[in-house]
């Protein structure tokens, strides 16, 4: 635990692991620039996340690629997050960059923000998936908490959710006896409610990209929804992107 602790404690390598938080493998360069050091320096940080177990190597050829162990790694570091003090804003970019990723971001391998809980949202109230209403009750929450996976609720993609999924191309895996599907979530922390995770929460985020509903706008963890996204969610979970943050997206260009 104390090296645990150790490790998370320095300022460089909190930087290096949030900017892993997307879910890619990205190399030192990248990661240096996104913590604001040396490379030389980034890559005694990056040595120590590796022994310590946090952070996986990828060899490409002469590159290597840094990646997150596993979902569990993303999920101690994103709770965290929340439990840390709000960092201060110092600049307008800052807090331009604090909006975006409350409007829309990978939590992981997943959506999360406000894209990913109105989606929740409007498969929830279609009945497509049920055993909860999506939202976090903090009052009679008994295992769930803000910033990780959720334990409480038990919900499921039914039929006509995997029929509705399904006719978008999205992957899922097969079904339980019943026609429905046992699905995971996590208890979003910009918003406090529900986002899908697991399986069917990352082979959706993979289908958005792959139809270029959305996108990456080079900000780390950041998604941004592009024109054929807005109307293509908007058509298929009754969900509308809110236009006028893509201003802010332009200050990160």
């Amino acid at each position: 635990m104390e090296e645990l602790a150790a490790l998370l404690a320095d300022r460089t390598r909190a930087r290096i692991l949030l900017a892993l938080m997307d879910g890619r493998a990205l190399p030192a360069s990248l990661l240096a620039a996104e913590a604001g050091v040396a490379a030389s320096t980034t890559s005694e940080h990056l040595g120590k996340l590796v022994d310590g177990g946090l952070v996986t190597v990828h060899p490409q050829g002469r590159h290597r690629y840094f990646k997150l162990r596993d979902a569990e790694i993303a999920s101690v570091i994103e709770s965290l997050s929340r439990l840390a003090p709000p960092a201060e804003v110092r600049s307008l970019k800052e807090g331009h960059r604090l909006a975006l990723l409350r409007r829309a971001r990978t939590c992981y391998d997943h959506l999360a923000g406000q894209l990913g809980v109105s989606i929740f949202a409007s498969l929830v109230e279609r009945c497509a998936v049920v055993g909860g209403d999506g939202l976090h009750h903090v009052d009679v929450a008994r295992e769930d908490r803000f910033s990780a996976p959720g334990r409480d609720v038990a919900y499921r993609l039914t039929p006509g959710g995997r029929e509705l999924l399904a006719g978008l191309g999205v992957a899922l895996p097969a079904p339980e006896d019943d026609g429905a599907t046992p699905l995971r979530y996590c208890v979003d922390w910009t918003e406090q409610r529900h986002h899908l995770s697991g399986v069917v929460g990352r082979a959706l985020a993979v289908r958005l990209f792959e139809l270029g509903w959305i996108e990456r706008n080079g900000v780390a963890r950041c998604v941004r929804v592009t024109d054929d996204g807005r109307r293509g969610l908007e058509r298929h979970f009754q969900v509308e992107d809110r236009r006028p943050v893509d201003r802010l997206e332009r200050v990160h260009a």
